[in-house]
């Protein structure tokens, strides 16, 4: 399944923010460069998520802060429900 992303790089801490309509806003502490914050994002929902190492990638806006990201191996409601957890 694909998920529309905004992302706030250099943020002081990283962390899921929350749903804004249909795209989930990610704040990352990694600056924007050499994809660091990519990675960061990629490691972030992982662990949100509860998956193994490589379920989770970025398929387009590598270098913009819209991303649209594909999730393997989870269903779309238990994506939402993963990530719609109070404290994420």
């Amino acid at each position: 399944m694909k998920i529309s992303v905004k992302i706030i790089p250099s943020s002081s801490s990283t962390c899921i923010a929350g749903w804004l309509n249909d795209t989930l806003k990610i704040r990352v502490s990694a600056a924007p460069e050499k994809g660091k914050a990519n990675q960061l994002i990629e490691k972030t929902l992982e662990k949100a998520l509860q998956l193994p190492r490589n379920s989770v990638s970025i398929t387009h806006g590598k270098t913009s802060s819209n991303k649209i990201i594909e999730i393997v191996s989870l269903s779309e409601d238990e994506v939402y429900r993963r990530l719609s957890k109070p404290g994420m």
